[in-house]
């Protein structure tokens, strides 16, 4: 991976905003009506193209295929980060609607998801939720509005390498065309893929660690290509709001450590100078006041075996926490990967504001160790012209950082 020796380089967490016929193609494939399969591989290899392109001439330094290979089938839709695996693997059969499953409760010493409705903020704020004029947003559109998830019948296999590789084939041509020497794309780590009903395994670790075995072949896959893998993890943090009662930090430290130590197992003998790590808060368009600290999380962090830790820092309930890392000792060759604008909001940043975000991570960290970037993905949060020009306003404050800093 590349630091940010000479200025303060950018890049972004990874979904982007799909072009809308290519949005519709996606939702005929999937509603299972006549398509054309060829036209849509066309489609998205074009597409792919020019998001690299946009990308470039937005001031990005390391971007990514904007995630289309993971498909969505509305331009508003929170969930393709996730959904996108389980067409991949083979051992689940069709699930039921998460949005609305039956409430879960935990107990001291075990802890267990709830669904997504019971959400800890979700019950604090129901008049906001259920008001259809209040702004708040958290489920992606689709079928009943709801998170439809597979359920484990039998062994977690990869059966995805034609999708994968096809998804690697259009990054590489995109990037060659724009002259690009690094880009990322984006896979899912088993913490959180791995948030599914289990009726195979014995146990939630033994599920974890054949989440992690089939992720690995998506893994290896995407850093034999030539590119950086960018691991997402937003489960890690946003499960706590998914736990009732709300569990004590030490169980949920158990929680999250177990999640880690199947992700490890899923990276072993890949190299750490070509994976960054990415966890958030959802930061959907609602509120959030029960997100556990990063605090409680960092040390946890730091142990996955990836050199970039790319994190929520723009969101106005996350921002105060750069002050962990007056703290906190980054690891030699670790680096940070700050969210310095927010998909949360669609106010756009002033410029001097991200350039005074980026300066004081550079101050505790290094200013050779900080890469700007976005809190999450764009694509699906935002409207497009909001998107991009989030992405300009990211790197004219990380030249204007790079001016302070470098001179």
């Amino acid at each position: 991976m590349r630091n940010s020796r000479d200025r303060i380089l950018t890049t972004h967490v990874g979904s982007l905003p799909r072009p809308d016929d290519m949005i519709e193609l996606n939702r005929a494939y999937a509603a299972g009506e006549a398509h054309d399969e060829a036209a849509l591989r066309t489609r998205r290899a074009a597409a792919v193209a020019e998001v690299v392109r946009q990308q470039v001439a937005a001031g990005i330094d390391i971007p990514n295929d904007g995630e289309f290979g993971k498909a969505t089938e509305h331009r508003i839709n929170f969930g393709a980060w996730w959904s996108y695996i389980y067409p991949r693997w083979g051992g689940l059969r069709a699930g039921g609607d998460m949005m609305r499953a039956q409430p879960r409760r935990s107990e001291p010493g075990k802890v267990v998801l709830t669904s997504f409705s019971d959400r800890r903020d979700r019950q604090m704020f129901a008049a906001a939720y259920a008001d259809p004029e209040s702004g708040v947003s958290t489920a992606p559109r689709g079928a009943g509005g709801g998170m439809v998830l597979p359920v484990c019948v039998a062994p977690i296999t990869y059966t995805g390498q034609e999708i994968i590789a096809a998804d690697i084939a259009h990054a590489r041509a995109a990037l060659d065309a724009a002259g690009v020497s690094e880009g990322f794309i984006t896979a899912i780590a088993p913490g959180s893929c791995g948030r599914i009903p289990n009726e195979y395994y014995a146990s939630e670790e033994a599920l974890m660690f054949a989440c992690a075995e089939a992720m690995r072949v998506e893994y290896q896959a995407i850093i034999n290509a030539g590119f950086v893998l960018q691991l997402d993890d937003p489960a890690l943090a946003t499960s706590w709001d998914m736990i009732n009662p709300e569990p004590s930090v030490t169980d949920y430290r158990a929680f999250a450590e177990l999640r880690v130590a199947a992700l490890n197992h899923a990276l072993r003998g890949l190299p750490a100078d070509r994976i960054r790590y990415h966890l958030c808060w959802g930061s959907w368009h609602g509120p959030h006041v029960t997100d556990i600290p990063m605090r409680d999380l960092v040390d946890i962090v730091l142990k996955v075996n990836a050199q970039g830790i790319s994190f929520e820092a723009g969101n106005v309930r996350h921002e105060h926490e750069w002050k962990v890392w007056r703290d906190v000792k980054l690891p030699d060759g670790k680096l940070l990967i700050p969210g310095v604008v927010s998909h949360a909001t669609n106010v756009i940043e002033h410029p001097q504001l991200v350039a005074d975000r980026l300066v004081r991570f550079a101050n505790v960290a290094g200013r050779e160790n900080v890469l700007a970037s976005t809190d999450c993905g764009l694509g699906g949060r935002v409207h497009p012209d909001i998107a991009w020009a989030k992405l300009r306003t990211l790197a004219e404050g990380a030249a204007l950082a790079s001016k302070q800093l470098f001179g």
